[in-house]
């Protein structure tokens, strides 16, 4: 497909070569940059203040001038035309892309909020996406936004993080949570207290690089604190001393066809469960889940593999293991689909 760069050098090439046949025709010495001079200043209504030797005197050149003009002008026009249009388009595309974009934020609601696209905010969105959560991103980089976010297909907004106004466009009064993963302990500290204001019931996760730093963030608003160099720590000693385990947990995290993942529910006072035991329950037959762990309401310490005689009861969490499609049937059947 001709660009419009390769349709002006056509058209001025074929002009000059018009010119040089027409110059070699009546033994005109006429050079072939002197004849690209001469397609240039008609093409550009520059003016004929320099023309080629003995031009005017030829009886086919104001001819074929004529036709330079005619055809080359048109195709001038459509060149710049095109230019312009696609730059007013390409802007306006931009524009009614970021304004439907802000307008899907606007419309969420119990969405979580991730500020920073480093290496970790990265690895956060992904595992994110995969397990269908709504999710805003928050990023003073638009060329990264682009390129993670592929386009506009994870909704994100332009901007520091730690203001107000951004917070504010990203949904954080309507939020379920919010992800600080600024680079500094510092930042994500200040993003933590501007949440927490503008949000009080949201679960707020911040990363820290500093362990001095873990308990000011505590103190500021944050639910949980995530040490990337000590969860490396651990991931290092396990792979050690059982291997077999981390494989197992890499090769269900990195499954393309199933989203294996270990997930929570907690019992609603008014599921249809609640005094039912696990056996009368059977999410295993009616969702394939697999029951690994319940926690009593306020309880610290969990009971693990619960037997079929565990009586379920308002305000207890269950954890599971399954895929994403499988913990959606156990939220519905629990009358928690919200929380999927």
């Amino acid at each position: 497909m001709l660009t419009v760069p390769m349709v002006i050098a056509l058209v001025v090439l074929l002009a000059a070569t018009g010119y040089y046949i027409i110059g070699g025709r009546y033994g005109r010495d006429w050079s072939y940059f002197d004849c690209v001079y001469m397609a240039v200043i008609s093409l550009t209504s520059v003016g004929y203040g320099e023309l080629l030797d003995g031009f005017a005197t030829l009886p086919h050149a104001r001819a074929f001038n004529v036709l330079v003009l005619i055809l080359g002008y048109g195709a001038m026009v459509w060149a710049c035309s095109t230019v312009v249009a696609s730059v007013v388009e390409g802007r306006l595309g931009e524009r009614l892309q970021r304004r439907r974009m802000m307008a899907g934020i606007d419309a969420m609601r119990g969405h979580y909020i991730l500020c920073g696209l480093g290496e970790t905010g990265a690895t956060v969105l992904q595992e994110l996406v995969r397990t269908g959560r709504q999710v805003v991103v928050i990023d003073i980089d638009q060329e990264r936004l682009r390129q993670i976010c592929g386009g506009g297909r994870v909704p994100f907004v332009l901007g520091d993080a730690e203001s107000d106004e951004v917070l504010r466009l990203a949904g954080i009064e309507r939020a379920a949570g919010l992800f600080a993963c600024l680079p500094a302990d510092k930042d994500n500290l200040y993003l933590v207290l501007s949440a927490r204001q503008a949000n009080p019931q949201a679960r707020l996760v911040a990363r820290v690089i500093q362990p001095v730093s873990r308990d000011k963030l505590l103190r500021a608003g944050a639910d949980a604190v995530v040490s990337p160099t000590g969860i490396g720590g651990m991931r290092l000693a396990s792979e050690m001393v059982r291997p077999m385990v981390t494989s197992f947990l890499d090769v269900m995290l990195r499954d393309q066809d199933r989203a294996i993942r270990i997930e929570e529910a907690t019992v609603p006072g008014d599921s249809p469960w609640v005094g039912q035991t696990l056996s009368q329950a059977d999410f295993h037959r009616r969702a394939g889940l697999l029951i690994i762990a319940v926690q009593e309401p306020g309880a610290e310490g969990f009971i693990y593999n619960p037997g079929p005689d565990h009586i379920l009861a308002a305000g207890q969490t269950l954890v599971v293991l399954g895929d994403v499609a499988q913990i959606g049937v156990m939220h519905e059947l629990m009358g928690t689909g919200d929380q999927a």
